[in-house]
């Protein structure tokens, strides 16, 4: 049967100018498909309330990370405003192998990185707001920001988009279910690609050695 050919994971990346609603994407992704889990960052600042080790964040010392990039051990690595965060390579590279995918909320720099660490396995996916005007209107909905960083994010936010040309899809999002429902029809697509299935010479051998 079909479903008995071992998959080779993938990584999925969505990134957007803040507001473009990435984040209820991602949240419905993870609701909605069992074989896909977020990728979990270690960063160098402090744990906040309610937050738990392996599970939002690794929480390590800036010299532990120090170490870690310089063993390769992350598949990127940003500062952000004080603290640095990264993606550790080993809890990814299990899952992948595993036939599970992993969902990556990050900016066109990390992508970047994920590329030359991993081209083959990452699907790159850029969301983009209907309209700068529904951006806006989309930050200061959310309430938690003053009016000032919402300006700062409106200005940071043509410089985010300008990268969308480095990314497989772009999709305009509208509507949040309707962008669900594409982002659900590229995973299942890139899930099929006949490089990712990689049980599909053995089953090819057997099929042809049953006729």
């Amino acid at each position: 049967m079909a479903h008995d050919i071992h998959r080779r994971g993938l990584m999925l990346v969505l990134s957007s100018p803040s507001g473009a609603g990435k984040t209820t994407l991602a949240r419905q992704l993870l609701a909605s498909d069992d074989n896909i889990s977020m990728s979990v960052s270690l960063t160098t600042r402090a744990p906040r309330p309610g937050e738990t080790s392996g599970v939002d964040y690794y929480f390590v010392d800036a010299q532990k990370f120090g170490e870690m990039r310089n063993a390769n051990e992350l598949l990127e690595s940003a500062k952000v405003f004080d603290h640095y965060y990264g993606t550790p390579r080993a809890p990814v590279e299990e899952a992948l192998a595993n036939g599970r995918d992993v969902l990556f909320d990050i900016d066109w720099q990390g992508t970047q990185q994920l590329q030359e660490a991993a081209e083959d396995d990452l699907v790159r996916i850029f969301i983009l707001p209907p309209s700068a005007a529904e951006l806006e209107k989309r930050l200061l909905t959310r309430a938690q920001d003053s009016a000032d960083v919402v300006a700062r994010r409106m200005a940071k936010a043509s410089d985010e988009i300008s990268h969308y040309a480095e990314y497989d899809y772009v999709i305009v999002n509208e509507d949040a279910n309707e962008s669900s429902s594409i982002i659900g029809a590229i995973l299942s697509a890139e899930r099929q690609k006949r490089s990712r299935q990689t049980g599909l010479t053995d089953f090819v051998k057997r099929l042809r050695d049953s006729l």
